[in-house]
């Protein structure tokens, strides 16, 4: 279960992130920062980092590191609701 829940934390995550890139919000993340600074497409640049998470992820799950899912969940619930916040943020200001 922590496994299903942290692969649809990074679909959301993918989602809000792609959502506040469009409102001109700058990715606070270093690594996908600078994937964005060498890409030509957001959407490709989040994603490659998001499938490496899921790939680490799985191997996580595939060697009983189930307490590490459950933090590594903990804190990409913090991200998308972050993420919402500078969403609304973005829509009322802007």
């Amino acid at each position: 279960m922590a496994l299903l829940f942290f692969f649809v934390l990074q679909l959301c995550d993918a989602a809000t992130t792609l959502v506040f890139l469009r409102h001109g919000i700058h990715e606070a993340n270093p690594l996908i920062a600078a994937l964005l600074r060498v890409s030509s497409e957001p959407a490709l640049a989040v994603l490659l980092i998001k499938l490496g998470g899921c790939g680490l992820a799985a191997y996580a799950w595939k060697t009983h590191r189930i307490r590490l899912l459950r933090r590594a969940n903990i804190f990409f619930a913090v991200c998308v609701g972050w993420n919402l916040l500078a969403i609304c943020g973005a829509w009322i200001t802007g």
